[in-house]
């Protein structure tokens, strides 16, 4: 499978890309700017380690039984594990934005934390301590006012959108119905 240009086939490699940079942004964030992650947080994280994997696992599938099924079913299966990130992020930010209520076991701040919501760069004292919080309903960063849950769902919506469109892209290449078994 060589990587020519954006098709069905193609798609779960970047899918895989994008999974892996969104999960080192998150641990940048927590490991540079010392910002902790929430229980929400954590759960978004796996979201992306289950998207990694099926991409892993897929890839070898096509690569090994070359089939419009598999490469429709993979994509079918990114978009759900995307679509899962878009809801788990879009309510995080909500909890976020008081609009729903967080889970109970997400309440706590951290020690040190200020409660302030950092708009600049850390200076290289910031970086000695710890700075953010575990509360899910305390954005621990924002930038133009949307904070990380928020730009998570917006990324998974496009993650979401791209994997449904190649799904029904490989559907469509499909030229008989005995191409899919």
């Amino acid at each position: 499978m060589r990587f020519t240009r954006l098709n069905p086939q193609t798609w779960p490699i970047l899918a895989l890309i994008f999974s892996a940079a969104m999960l080192a942004g998150a641990h940048a964030f927590e490991t540079f700017g010392r910002y902790l992650p929430c229980d929400l947080c954590l759960r978004q994280r796996e979201i992306y380690w289950a998207a990694m994997t099926i991409s892993a696992i897929g890839l070898l599938a096509i690569r090994q039984w070359k089939s419009v099924r598999l490469v429709i079913t993979l994509n079918a299966l990114l978009f759900l594990c995307f679509m899962t990130s878009l809801v788990v992020a879009a309510y995080h930010a909500g909890v976020e934005w008081d609009i729903f209520a967080g889970p109970a076991g997400c309440s706590s701040t951290a020690g040190g934390a200020t409660g302030e919501i950092p708009t600049g760069i850390p200076s290289l004292e910031d970086l000695n301590r710890p700075r953010g919080t575990v509360s899910c309903s305390e954005a621990a960063w924002r930038m133009f006012g949307i904070s990380m849950a928020g730009y998570n769902a917006l990324i998974s919506l496009a993650l979401s959108v791209a994997s449904g469109y190649f799904s029904l892209k490989a559907l469509a290449r499909a030229e008989k119905p005995s191409e899919l078994y």
